[in-house]
């Protein structure tokens, strides 16, 4: 009888157990999700403050747009002609002939730009 007793003790508690546990595991995954979003809260405050400060902005336009302020000389840099721009060997002009059809110099074309050698 007394086995009987324990066994039902057991499994009525079962399930609530069952759904404490899962409860937990879902406000510890909110609690994450929590401390998530305060860090990016936080990290946007610091990119809106940022962006708020016009020395800032002006530095950015100048570094990523290349701005300048009236009366500074700009120079541009030109690599050479025939050579790369990174200063490595000139890449090989693809060699097709011009009296071939359309999609003869057309796939020259695209054999060159992948490295395969002309047939």
């Amino acid at each position: 009888m007394l086995g009987l007793v324990v066994c039902a003790l057991v499994l009525s508690l079962a399930y609530p157990a069952k759904d404490f546990l899962a409860q937990r595991g879902e406000i510890g995954r909110l609690q994450q999700q929590q401390r998530d979003a305060q860090a990016r809260v936080t990290a946007l405050a610091e990119r809106k403050r940022q962006l708020s400060d016009p020395a800032y902005v002006r530095a950015q336009a100048r570094k990523r747009l290349h701005f300048v302020l009236p009366g500074e000389t700009v120079y541009v840099v030109v690599a050479p002609s025939g050579g790369s721009p990174a200063g490595g060997p000139a890449p090989e002009a693809p060699v097709v002939s011009p009296d071939s059809s359309w999609y003869g110099r057309l796939w020259g074309t695209v054999r060159a730009a992948d490295g395969a050698p002309a047939p």
